[in-house]
């Protein structure tokens, strides 16, 4: 997820029938308006999951995503209940709507950034530091969400006034909204989160200004300008906002020699001092403001390799063991480049060594280029720029060390950010990672890990999962003894290293492995095949039958049971019922243990915020229309219907994101494809629900058995086919396989683009109330949205990526049978 954006515009856009609506110019399409407001609407939602992941930690993107969703629902909701805004203008509505929107937008962002806060203190309950945590995040949500409300109220007022137009009103909504998606990757390269956040509100208030002329208003119009002109400074300008300040425990970023923004995350260089033992300094990388990599100096000479002192270093173990002759090298996540510098230490002639983060290979490429001694353009060295598996899947060469150094490990062992990582999706360390890398290896090749660990004596959580994960790759390619096949030892500095063969550990190995005991300071082997004195739970996970294995795994404190592509959430160790029943245990004292259940617990806190929020408004509103409310009829069905719709939509979006990372070759390529390739088309479906309602002579029983048909069947290949289709077109060129995700979402995105335009027109059948039941439909389907974008990853690290398409088959399959029940009661 891994990643998580998801789309503004996820069923369509709320239609609130004004009340006279006045002043609707006949010749007036309001279509480039509303294409800019989505275009800055996507826009800054992605530039605010960034802003946050950097300030607070990845989990708060769901924060995002959930406010994003809110305010724009919200902002319709106002709509409908505000006989002020239904009367005014349309041109009044959209030059204040996008002036509020431009300027909100802008404080917002300077209140985000500057608003000093240390977030794991709200788990201190109680204490003054607990509560001053929670109001701090109260601030953060409520600049977030009053970013988004304008762009509903301006959205909901131009499709309840252009109904005879809007089939291309929704096209240019969605499109809009598309092209956002497409760009917006690109652009956190090129400009950065917080300069595309001034740029969203930019767009906004030039539409402001391009109304204020065409009313032409001299105060308006100098209004607009003047907004317009401060906001295109702050764009064109890199020094005019002032930088993100980040969470107190995170790292100093503010002491960065360079950052560079990325869609994966920041990098921050700080310069440091040489450590004990070394003689130049280095610069260490910090990853969103946690600690990620280093990258040191080099002189570009065989001798100048000497001063690593790899053959002191962990690094040298998989050598080591193989002694000598290790050729041919894939390093994924090659980071700064230290495992590069010890490959050729150690007489490597062939180094693949893959950086997913287009920022830190700038920065070994370009920016630090003569620091590192032109790394990137040694003999024999191959840095690139992608996703390791992609890479992986799509080589055909032969490797005698596949090597995952797993930085994203190192900063986990810092304990104020451990639990960052446990809701991100870690397809590098999955049973289907270590199959492809051990079926790329020569006869004698080894694949090896290297973790960070918080405390092995106690809990080695992250080592014990990937040898569990280890046995059963092992285990898929037909080979029953996996502890042969294994070692594990640990150094100083807390780190594991995991080495795995496809043919068993000879003596001779096991005994250069067990000999760096002496060897290399600090290091201990805890996992030989074969010797009685072994980590206890190691041997478990590798050499028990399959059901002691099982029961071993239930009856152990933590889950450290192998993963699969299919629920990759590798630093997922507490059960969330462990985490419900512990959820009033404060967590305090100077180390805390945050691997136990933090990332849980903030999850479990931002699905009861969201739930919250949205009841309070998106639902609360309508119980001013008291009278109104009551003469409602089937308030009940019309709910269910459109909250399976919001929930639905959630499930299929997520799941296909994840599903396609290693097709594209990138989570962001992913995101932004996937996105884009839905609105689009959902745009599309909504086009043509008039004619499919028209064919049934506006009898929506007849479309039941259809829809259902198409939902199955659409869930059933992505399922079964998929997978099929990504595997054989896995090697050809990225803009074909982008084409084909277009062509295989294409179906998907028509079909669900119907739902929505054929319930909102059933309800407004229902009685003589229309604007509001409408507005009562997008409500309810703004709030499933709202927590379905929470709720599908607690379903999917419970049970899976499947289970969650599932699911989204289920629940459509619901919506379609209360769609029955919308029928409008037959006349007396």
């Amino acid at each position: 997820m891994s990643s998580g954006t998801i789309a503004i515009e996820n069923e369509g856009t709320p239609v609130v029938v004004a009340d006279n609506p006045p002043e609707v110019v006949a010749d007036r399409t309001y279509h480039l308006e509303i294409y800019a407001i989505s275009f800055s609407g996507l826009l800054l939602e992605i530039a605010y999951t960034r802003v946050v992941s950097f300030k607070l930690f990845y989990y708060y993107t769901y924060l995002v995503i959930g406010l994003s969703l809110l305010g724009i629902g919200a902002g319709a909701v106002l709509v409908a209940v505000s006989a002020r805004v239904r009367k005014s203008p349309t041109d009044r509505v959209l030059l204040v709507g996008s002036l509020w929107s431009a300027v909100s937008i802008t404080a917002s962002y300077l209140v985000v950034a500057k608003l000093g806060i240390a977030s794991l203190k709200v788990w201190d309950y109680g204490t003054g530091a607990s509560f001053s945590t929670l109001a701090r995040l109260v601030i953060i949500c409520v600049g977030l969400f009053a970013s988004f409300v304008g762009i509903g109220v301006m959205i909901a007022t131009l499709f309840g006034r252009r109904t005879d137009g809007i089939g291309k009103l929704y096209f240019a909504d969605l499109v809009g909204a598309g092209v956002a998606c497409a760009v917006a990757v690109p652009m956190v390269s090129w400009i950065g989160p917080p300069r595309m956040i001034t740029l969203a509100a930019s767009i906004l208030a030039v539409v402001a200004l391009s109304i204020a002329t065409r009313a032409r208003s001299r105060f308006q119009g100098l209004a607009a300008g003047i907004v317009t002109a401060a906001l295109a400074t702050t764009v064109v300008w890199p020094g005019a906002l002032p930088d993100v300040k980040t969470d107190d425990g995170k790292g100093r970023a503010e002491d960065a020699q360079l950052s560079r923004w990325s869609p994966i995350f920041r990098v921050d260089s700080i310069g440091t001092p040489p450590p004990p033992g070394y003689t130049l300094p280095r610069n260490l990388l910090l990853h969103d403001g946690t600690l990620g990599s280093i990258i040191q100096p080099w002189d570009g000479t065989r001798a100048g390799l000497d001063e690593f002192h790899f053959d002191d270093d962990p690094r040298s173990f998989p050598f080591a063991v193989r002694g000598g002759d290790t050729d041919r090298v894939m390093i994924i996540g090659a980071a700064g480049g230290h495992e590069i510098y010890a490959s050729l230490y150690y007489e490597a002639t062939t180094i693949d060594a893959i950086e997913l983060n287009p920022a830190t290979h700038r920065l070994v490429t370009e920016d630090y280029r003569e620091f590192t001694g032109r790394l990137a353009e040694q003999p024999g060295v191959n840095y690139v720029n992608g996703d390791g598996r992609s890479f992986l899947a799509r080589s055909d060469e032969r490797y005698d060390l596949v090597w995952y150094p797993a930085p994203d490990s190192y900063s986990a062992t810092n304990a104020s950010t451990a639990g960052a990582f446990v809701l991100s999706e870690s397809y590098l360390y999955t049973a289907e990672a270590i199959r492809d890398s051990l079926e790329h290896l020569t006869e004698n090749g080894i694949v090896a890990a290297q973790f960070g660990e918080i405390d092995f004596v106690n809990k080695p959580n992250r080592t014990t999962r990937y040898a569990a994960t280890a046995r059963l790759a092992l285990e898929r390619m037909g080979i029953d003894d996996a502890g042969s096949h294994v070692l594990v030892s640990t150094s100083a500095g807390v780190q594991s290293t995991v080495l795995v063969k496809r043919t068993p550990f000879t003596d001779e190995e096991i005994g250069r492995f067990t000999a760096l005991d002496d060897t290399v300071p600090g290091t201990e082997a805890r996992y030989v095949p074969g010797r009685s004195d072994n980590d206890l739970r190691l041997d478990a996970v590798l050499t028990l039958p399959q059901r002691d294995l099982e029961r071993f795994l239930d009856a152990y404190e933590y889950n450290v049971s192998a993963i699969d592509d299919d629920a990759p959430f590798f630093w997922h160790f507490s059960p969330f019922d462990t985490v419900v029943r512990n959820f009033d245990r404060p967590i305090t004292g100077a180390e805390p243990d945050l691997e136990d259940s933090i990332g849980e617990r903030v999850l479990l806190l931002l699905l009861a915020i969201a739930t919250v929020l949205a009841a309070v408004f998106l639902l609360a509103p309508f119980v001013l229309m008291r009278r109104t409310w009551r003469e409602l009829p089937r308030k009940t069905t019309s709910a269910l219907y459109f909250s399976m719709l919001g929930l639905g939509f959630m499930f299929f979006e997520i799941t296909l994101i994840q599903r396609l990372i290693l097709f594209l070759g990138f989570p962001t390529y992913s995101l932004s494809v996937t996105l884009a390739s839905l609105l689009i088309f959902t745009g599309v479906g909504a086009l043509l629900s008039p004619r499919l309602v028209a064919r049934v002579g506006g009898d929506l029983r007849r479309l039941t058995l259809p829809l259902a048909a198409v939902v199955v069947t659409l869930g059933a290949g992505y399922r079964f086919v998929l997978p099929l289709l990504t595997d054989a077109l896995l090697s050809t060129p990225l803009a074909l396989r982008i084409a084909v995700t277009f062509v295989v979402l294409a179906p998907l995105g028509v079909c669900l683009g119907t739902f929505m335009p054929l319930g909102l027109s059933a309800v407004a059948d229902l009685s003589g109330h229309e604007r509001e039941y409408v507005a009562w439909g997008w409500a309810v389907n703004g709030f499933a949205s709202v927590v379905g974008s929470v709720l599908t990853t607690l379903v999917a690290m419970s049970f899976g990526f499947d289970a969650v398409l599932a699911t989204a088959v289920v629940v459509y399959l619901l919506a379609i049978v209360t769609l029955r029940g919308l029928r409008p009661p037959l006349p007396t």
